[in-house]
């Protein structure tokens, strides 16, 4: 399928809309009250440092709410505004963050179906109004709402649809595409859909492995194995590897982004030799700039005398996933929550470790004074953030009963 050809041909359908409706006004006045904080704002203006009592809160510099996302809820709410009677569905979470879903459910903006990990749309009937969220869908998704006769209106962050071209760019000159990511990631499996020939990995780890079999081969079966998920139909690593381009998810840390591309441009130089390296390996940056700018703030707040840290954010956001890493890696006492109800007591968190699990942690609040590094994920809102920061305060000013 000529995936630019398409893209083209729907963004100038009459059904399709990726600029808004004219309501940016009404509805700017509507997010800033559901979702800004004057707290935050507060905290900003002194120098990211609050204290109260024996606790001192310090925010990183760059957290929450990134211009993507910003720009996305807002379009959704325009949309609603401006289809106020029709049917309207999302192809899935707006952004990751379980507070702004909710608020797409109360304005009764529906989610379409998923049935055994497979998307139902023949609930959407032509005529409804369909949202395409932040980190886009696949070409199939969008092929088949087109056909539907469906108006789209697509949120995409402009860094992922950059992210889109360049593994267009990588198909064109029949190289495959290598993609740091995680590839059930909804934003990964709408990358990898522009992709001609693609290979996902989700480490260094796992580059490593690519790398060594472009250098040295190895068993293909086992390759094949590892990959299953990972690659495109009828993928061949023995022929597949010997032209090969970066991408990423736009989420993943930028360090390790950097170190992945850095590897495969040497093992192609290792392999072909310098003066044929542009003939075998190709590099655009493609690192988000917000998502690198929390992931600086947060290198930056954990360089400060700590004793623990709280990441706020959807618990299948990526990029809050990488905040939390930054923290365990320094070995911070760190928990990563979604919602201020996370926070029970000043004996008890619920929160999300980096295998996924969620567990509860007690005795969480040392006594005495502390300091307390807080950041949060570009799909959270910074009432979200001001909620945790007032429970904190909260509960540890609670005297624990004997």
């Amino acid at each position: 399928m000529d995936t630019k050809a398409f893209k083209r041909s729907l963004q100038h359908s009459e059904n399709y809309n990726r600029k808004g409706f004219g309501h940016q006004a009404e509805v700017a006045t509507q997010l800033q009250s559901e979702y800004q904080s004057n707290l935050i704002q507060e905290i900003r203006d002194r120098n990211y440092t609050l204290q109260r009592g024996d606790v001192t809160i310090r925010l990183a510099q760059a957290f929450g709410f990134c211009w993507g996302v910003e720009r996305a809820v807002a379009m959704a709410y325009e949309t609603r505004q401006h289809f106020p009677t029709e049917r309207i569905w999302i192809t899935n979470e707006i952004i990751h963050n379980p507070s702004v879903n909710q608020r797409m459910q109360e304005m009764k903006v529906k989610f379409i179906p998923v049935e055994g990990n497979q998307k139902d749309f023949s609930v959407v009937g032509t005529g409804d109004v369909v949202i395409l969220p932040a980190f886009g869908a696949s070409v199939q998704e969008m092929q088949t709402l087109h056909e539907k006769g469906c108006k789209i209106v697509d949120t995409t962050c402009p860094w992922v649809s950059k992210v889109w071209n360049t593994v267009e760019k990588h198909k064109k000159i029949d190289y495959t595409s290598i993609i740091h990511g995680k590839y059930k990631h909804e934003e990964t499996v709408a990358t990898s859909s522009f992709a001609g020939k693609y290979l996902i990995v989700l480490n260094l780890q796992e580059a490593q492995y690519v790398a060594n079999y472009i250098l040295n081969g190895g068993n293909r079966d086992e390759f094949l194995t590892k990959f299953a998920k990972a690659c495109s139909a009828g993928f061949d690593p023995d022929k597949d590897l010997e032209r090969v381009g970066i991408a990423n998810q736009t989420t993943m840390l930028k360090d390790e982004t950097e170190k992945i591309g850095k590897l495969l441009e040497h093992t192609m130089m290792q392999k072909y030799g310098p003066t044929e390296l542009n003939q075998h390996f190709q590099s655009f940056n493609t690192i988000c700039d917000a998502t690198q700018e929390r992931q600086d703030a947060m290198l930056e707040l954990v360089q400060q005398n700590l004793d623990l840290m709280v990441v706020i954010g959807g618990f299948n956001s990526s990029n809050t996933t990488q905040l939390q890493q930054i923290a365990f890696e320094r070995g911070i006492p760190s928990y990563h929550i979604d919602s201020v109800e996370r926070i029970k007591s000043r004996n008890s968190i619920e929160h999300r470790q980096l295998n996924g699990q969620l567990v509860v942690a007690d005795t969480w609040l040392p006594d005495g004074e502390i300091v307390i590094g807080i950041t949060s994920g570009a799909s959270t809102p910074d009432k979200v953030v001001e909620d945790v920061i007032e429970k904190i305060f909260e509960v540890k000013a609670t005297v624990t009963l004997v």
